[in-house]
C-alpha cells in the first residue's frame, strides 16, 4: 500500500517499466522516483518487486528478461538463459543491408586503414561517429592502434570484412585508392577540425 502521496502501485510499476524499457542505460533510482512522482524508499521497493516478479518468485513465470540493479542505476537484461537465441537473432539481423552513409565510411576505412574517424569525416566531410561504431558493431570494423601524435584511435577492417566481401587480402579491393586524398593531406584536414 503506498504511503500518503505516493502514486498507486499498478501505474507506478506499468511507469516504471516503460522508463526501463527506454533505458540505454542504467538508470539511477532518483531519476526513476522523480519521473513517477515517488519517493526513493517506495520506488526501490517497487523495482525490487518488479525484480522478483520478472524472475518467477511467487506463483509467476520466469520472464525472458529480467531487472538488475547495477552501473549506478536500474535497467531490464535479457535473461543470460535465452542469450544464444539472443545472439543468433542479432547476429542474423546484422545480415541486413548497410546505409549509404555506412557504405561509404567502410569504403573509406577499407581503402586508408588504418585511419582515424577525423580523417574519415574529413573525407566523407560528416560526423561518422555513430557510423563507425555501427561498423565496428557489425564486426566489419575493429580498432588497429592509436597514433603517436594524438594519441586517435586508429580502425581497419576485420576477417569478417574480407569473408563478407569474398576476398583473401584487402589488397584484391578495386583500384579506387588513387581518388582518395593522401593520408598526409587527411593529417592536415584533421588539424583544422574543431
Amino acid at each position: 500500500m503506498p504511503e500518503t502521496g505516493e502514486p498507486e502501485h499498478d501505474d507506478a510499476c506499468g511507469a516504471l517499466e516503460a522508463l526501463l524499457l527506454i533505458a540505454a542505460e542504467p538508470m539511477p533510482l532518483v531519476n526513476l522516483a522523480g519521473a513517477i512522482g515517488a519517493s526513493e524508499a517506495y520506488t526501490d521497493a517497487l523495482l525490487r518487486e518488479m525484480a522478483r516478479e520478472y524472475a518467477g518468485d511467487g506463483e509467476g513465470r520466469v520472464r525472458g528478461f529480467d531487472l538488475r540493479e547495477a552501473g549506478g542505476g536500474w535497467r531490464l537484461y535479457t535473461r543470460p538463459r535465452f542469450a544464444d537465441i539472443v545472439a543468433a537473432y542479432v547476429v542474423a539481423d546484422q545480415s541486413g543491408k548497410l546505409s549509404q552513409a555506412a557504405l561509404e565510411t567502410l569504403a573509406v576505412i577499407a581503402y586508408r586503414q588504418p585511419v582515424t574517424r577525423a580523417q574519415v569525416a574529413a573525407v566523407r566531410g560528416v560526423n561518422v561517429d555513430s557510423v563507425v561504431r555501427t561498423l565496428v558493431t557489425r564486426g566489419l570494423v575493429e580498432e588497429t592502434g592509436t597514433t603517436a601524435a594524438t594519441g586517435a584511435i586508429l580502425y581497419g577492417t576485420t576477417p569478417y570484412f574480407l569473408e563478407v566481401m569474398g576476398m583473401n587480402s584487402i589488397a584484391e579491393l578495386a583500384p579506387l585508392a588513387p581518388y582518395l586524398p593522401e593520408a598526409d593531406e587527411l593529417e592536415d584536414v584533421e588539424k583544422d577540425l574543431p
